[in-house]
């Protein structure tokens, strides 16, 4: 190994790290392919200088002067002033103009040239979260901020580190969500995701700013992500949530038959990372439709999805799972699923003690004096009596409600039983504890 290449494997904790392409051949993506998006790009913007081009393709710009050269000798751009050492101002021509617009009208996609899938497909494989398991002291900073039992992270330790998937289920207002969505976050190490993949002459675009987070350079330390292939983004490990919302076409690829272009499906947006299936049971199909749907995934780690062209691919499946539920997983799966998803965790209501925990923790938050006495009297009169059971969110709503209250009136926080008897009324109205 050359000595800059052990020093970046020294600097570098990348468990994969696309290499920059040195050649067009090192893309993948077949010149003609380039040269379309290429045109493509130039009547987006009118003008273009050749580095700026580059730039918006993630190629160097070494990789296009070729190209560039080749599309002036066909007459389909032309020079428009100079742009520096070695560089131009392009535009197109009359012909050019023609055949962008015929491309854009055959497929709409204007951005980074693709990945190939099975570059993908490595990706994946080398970054799967299976491969970073999860120790208790990362477990516990994860959730160091917000009230989890030590019984409950001692059950979702093993679960996280199995990659077998779970169920979180339990009476709703406990947490179920939150706790889901902080698992990912026991995950330090960050992964390389393709912008775009191409596979069968299809754009299939993977990279999505609602569930993907981008490492920024300041995070990445010593060594840039400029290093690597700019085609790919860093971004830490994602979770991708999804509710009632939930049908199966999203969990096919997407094509939109207009503009000729895939979208990818859940599954692989979550891959190497977290597929959290919000409220399961309450999607407009049936759970056992969905259910169904992942049996052979769920074994395999592979999935089977079809393309517009109707070739089918396979894909890593290689993300932890997790079904967040109100209700039973028995009433939901029958026994050749459940054996799938090997852990099941009751999130159950916090005790009393945990209850003025809460409080405490959330007047700190609202910048409110916490007040024992005023927890006791909200216990003695409105939750005893009535035989209302603790819920982990009702003291955050609670005070959220007081301190909207005391804003609208211009008085300072507090915790007062007056206060705690207003709030109590519309809240209990309106979410039913018993």
């Amino acid at each position: 190994m050359a000595e800059g290449g052990i020093l970046e494997s020294l600097l570098n904790d990348d468990a994969y790290r696309p290499p920059e392409p040195k050649t067009l051949e090192d893309t993948g993506i077949s010149p003609v392919l380039i040269e379309a998006l290429m045109l493509k790009h130039v009547l987006q913007v009118g003008s273009i200088t050749g580095r700026d081009l580059a730039k918006r393709m993630c190629l160097s710009f070494s990789l296009l002067e070729d190209l560039l050269t080749a599309l002036r000798s066909r007459q389909l751009l032309v020079h428009k002033g100079t742009a520096g050492p070695g560089d131009f101002f392009y535009t197109l021509t009359e012909l050019g103009a023609e055949q962008a617009r015929a491309t854009m009208r055959s497929c709409a996609y204007v951005g980074p040239v693709p990945v190939p899938l099975e570059d993908y497909i490595l990706s994946v494989d080398a970054q799967t979260i299976r491969a970073e398991p999860v120790l208790k002291r990362q477990l516990e900073a994860a959730f160091a901020d917000i009230s989890v039992p030590t019984e409950m992270l001692e059950l979702l330790g093993p679960a996280i580190n199995s990659g077998a998937g779970l169920f979180l289920y339990g009476a709703p207002g406990n947490g179920k969500t939150l706790i889901a969505r902080r698992i990912t976050k026991c995950f330090g190490q960050p992964i390389w995701i393709p912008r775009c993949i191409c596979e069968d002459g299809l754009f299939i675009k993977l990279y999505d700013s609602a569930f993907h987070e981008p490492v920024t350079n300041s995070e990445q330390g010593f060594l840039k992500s400029s290093s690597g292939d700019p085609r790919w983004i860093k971004i830490r490990r994602p979770t991708v949530v999804v509710g009632g919302e939930l049908t199966m076409d999203s969990l096919e690829v997407h094509h939109d038959p207009i503009l000729n272009v895939s979208e990818a499906s859940l599954q692989m947006k979550s891959n190497c990372g977290c597929l959290l299936i919000d409220d399961f049971g309450r999607q407009r199909v049936e759970p056992a439709a969905l259910l169904n749907r992942w049996i052979v995934p769920l074994e395999n780690r592979q999935d089977f999805l079809t393309l517009a062209t109707g070739k089918k691919i396979q894909v890593p499946f290689e993300q932890l799972i997790i079904f967040s539920t109100n209700l039973d997983p028995n009433d939901l799966a029958d026994d050749a699923f459940l054996r799938r998803i090997p852990y099941k965790i009751e999130v159950g209501d916090p005790s009393v003690e945990e209850f003025r925990g809460l409080f405490e923790i959330f007047c700190r938050s609202v910048g409110c004096p916490y007040s024992p006495q005023a927890v006791d009297y909200l216990l003695d009169v409105h939750y005893r009596p009535f035989r209302r059971p603790l819920r982990r969110c009702q003291a955050r709503d609670l005070l959220t409600q007081i301190k909207n209250y005391c804003c609208y009136n211009g008085i300072p926080v507090q915790l007062r039983p007056d206060l705690l008897d207003r709030v109590v009324k519309s809240y209990f109205t309106a979410v039913s504890g018993k």
